[in-house]
């Protein structure tokens, strides 16, 4: 394995390499915020609730 590191500069590789996995990561939140689902910081959308919520018939005696 340490014969990979002469092959590749470390620094240079594990910059990149952390460049791509901070990239992902906002890519895959960015998808998950997208969604009406996973959405965090919005929550819910109202036109998703409403269709669940609905008036409870009256009480019949």
């Amino acid at each position: 394995m340490w014969r990979v590191w002469l092959l590749f500069d470390p620094r240079r590789t594990l910059i990149a390499l952390f460049t791509f996995l901070m990239g992902l990561a906002l890519l895959i939140h960015f998808i998950l915020l997208s969604t009406d689902r996973f959405n965090w910081l919005d929550g819910p959308h109202s036109h998703a609730t409403v269709g669940q919520m609905s008036a409870l018939p009256p009480a019949s005696k």
